[in-house]
C-alpha cells in the first residue's frame, strides 16, 4: 500500500515539476531548464521590409499572464500597414516565467 502511494505522489510530482508550467506554445526547441528560441511564423505576398514592429505577452507561472502578442499590435507599433513576414521569439526560464514576443515586418 505504501509503495502505491508513494508511486502515485512521485507520479505527480513529476508532472508538475516537469510540466512547466510557464511554458510558451509552438516553440522551435524547448530546454527543461532554459528557452530563447526563435522561429519562423508566416510569409505572406512580398513587400518592401522596411519596417519592424513587435509585441508581447509574459506569463508567470501559468497563473498569471499579461500583454497583448497579436500581430496586428505588432504592426501597429511597427507603424505597418502591409505585413510581409511574421515571426515570433520565446523564452522560458524553469518554467516560471516566460515571454512570447512576435516580430513583424513589412511597410
Amino acid at each position: 500500500m505504501f509503495k502505491s502511494l508513494t508511486l502515485v505522489a512521485s507520479t505527480a510530482a513529476a508532472a508538475v515539476l516537469f510540466s512547466g508550467c510557464a511554458m510558451t506554445v509552438g516553440t522551435p526547441a524547448t530546454g527543461f531548464l532554459y528557452t530563447d528560441a526563435q522561429g519562423p511564423g508566416h510569409a505572406a505576398t512580398p513587400n518592401k521590409i522596411a519596417k519592424t514592429g513587435t509585441s508581447t505577452c509574459t506569463s508567470v507561472l501559468g497563473l498569471l499572464a499579461s500583454g497583448d502578442c497579436s500581430i496586428s499590435t505588432a504592426a501597429k507599433n511597427g507603424g505597418i500597414s502591409k505585413v510581409s513576414t511574421v515571426d515570433y521569439k520565446v523564452k522560458n526560464i524553469l518554467g516560471i516565467y516566460a515571454t512570447t514576443e512576435i516580430i513583424v515586418t513589412g511597410e
